[in-house]
């Protein structure tokens, strides 16, 4: 295993080559003034610089989050309140995908909700749960008897006179 160096010497010039690729990539996807590349290759140059030197980079503190509701009011009888932005929905799974690109589960941890903290309301769980009942689901199939077995032929009588009997 090699070590890492903490003397680690970079030319300056190639700290501008680098710092113009990656400042091309980031104006590439992103919309930037012509006026504000040159302080943007500055900028990153520094930033390469300072990692180069070990200095640590400052970070910024994140923000504390704020529900939009309090989570207690969150859940009512009719709909559920999105802790993001405050909306009422029947159902909260699509529109935390679909807005925020949050699972139910990573929802639940980035608000400190519990694990049971449901994503529809509940009477429309209870609406759902009664029209599956009713249309039969949720129950097993039940097999029909099995059928009786076939009876014996009974002896047809003949059809007709029946025969002299002949006493002797």
């Amino acid at each position: 295993m090699s070590e890492r160096s903490s003397d680690v010497s970079i030319e300056p010039h190639d700290l501008v080559i680098v710092a113009a690729g990656i400042v091309t990539v980031y104006a590439s996807r992103n919309p930037v003034a012509v006026s504000n590349v040159a302080e943007l290759i500055c900028t990153v140059r520094d930033a390469l610089q300072e990692a180069a030197d070990g200095k640590a980079a400052v970070v910024p503190a994140e923000p504390t989050l704020v529900p939009a509701v309090p989570i207690r009011k969150s859940i009512t009888g009719t709909y559920i309140i999105c802790l993001e932005n405050g909306l009422k929905f029947r159902s909260l799974k699509r529109h935390l995908l679909t807005y925020y690109g949050l699972t139910p589960d990573a929802y639940r941890a980035k608000w400190g909700l519990p694990a049971d903290y449901p994503m529809v309301a509940p009477d429309y769980a209870a609406e759902r749960s009664r029209l599956a009942k009713s249309t039969g689901l949720g129950r097993k199939k039940v097999e029909p008897p099995p059928p009786p077995p076939p009876k014996e032929p009974a002896l047809k009588a003949k059809r007709g006179r029946p025969k002299k009997v002949t006493i002797v």
